[in-house]
């Protein structure tokens, strides 16, 4: 049999041929684009002590931007997964006038360029604002404030979410809901045991998208965070703060700790999907 397997592989063909060549092309574009960039980084704090670079990356400004950056990131990305789970449940399951409007706007935010939308957020939240005037009045401030830049976060990361569960639901077939309901389960027992299992590996990425995007953004809230020091000042904001200063190792030292931050994340939550993916294998 091992001699049969052996032929079989011989004949099959990729429709990708050249292992080597696609490597090879693969890796330098990698490189290109995201090895060497990073790299960079490095090299520029290789003219600068450790400490010199503890110094800066544990700063008190710094730290505070840490803080508001992975709160509000944070908060941003769950509102996110709620929404974008029901958004995608209604685009999927159901069907009304204006569908593929509303289906078309939910990728808005990857066409308008984040400095648009921040402004327009910031003009509609300000005290002036049409929303911002009547929050205003009941004692609620948004523009200039974390909840501004949880908002602005929201609209910025909700594609990644929706797009990321829409493909489930879709093969999802509504045949195992009735199956469960014919059996007598409630709907939010159907909800929790049947359908959320099969959307938890997207759930988790469309999350781990939208938070990855939040941590590093700076177009959407460079207007509506204010840039104010301890309170609405972003990591992004502080490490451009540094460049208008030609503070590069300021810059760069901010810069390495968000993306050593970034790839943990990034690598935990692959390491959740999996053992997600695994368990449901087993079940």
């Amino acid at each position: 049999m091992s001699f049969i397997h052996q032929m079989i592989h011989k004949k099959q063909k990729n429709v990708i041929p050249g292992f080597g060549l696609s490597m090879g092309i693969t890796i330098t574009m990698l490189s290109l684009v995201v090895l060497i960039p990073l790299g960079s980084v490095l090299i520029v704090l290789g003219n600068y002590t450790f400490a010199q670079v503890w110094q800066m990356v544990t700063s008190s400004q710094a730290l505070a931007s840490y803080r508001v950056t992975l709160s509000t990131s944070f908060v941003a990305s769950i509102v996110n997964v709620v929404f974008g789970i029901l958004l995608a449940w209604i685009l999927t399951r159901y069907r009304f006038p204006g569908r593929r409007i509303l289906d078309g706007l939910i990728e808005l935010p990857f066409a308008m360029p984040t400095a648009v939308s921040g402004l327009a957020l910031t003009v509609l939240y300000s005290e002036n604002g049409w929303i911002g005037a009547i929050l205003t009045r009941m004692g609620i401030d948004i523009a200039f404030t974390p909840s501004g830049i949880t908002m602005a976060l929201i609209f910025i990361g909700i594609p990644f979410v929706v797009r990321s569960i829409q493909p489930v639901i879709e093969e999802l077939h509504p045949q195992y809901e009735e199956a469960a309901s014919i059996l007598g389960a409630s709907k939010t027992r159907i909800f929790f045991q049947v359908v959320l299992p099969e959307m938890l590996p997207a759930v988790i990425t469309g999350f781990g998208l939208a938070f990855a995007r939040s941590i590093g953004e700076f177009g959407s809230v460079v207007f509506i965070a204010g840039n104010i020091p301890y309170e609405t000042q972003v990591t992004s904001l502080i490490i451009m703060n540094h460049l208008d200063q030609f503070n590069f190792l300021g810059a760069t030292s901010i810069a390495l700790v968000m993306i050593i931050f970034s790839f943990l994340v990034l690598f935990g939550l692959n390491v959740l999907q999996a053992k997600v993916h695994k368990m449901a294998r087993e079940a």
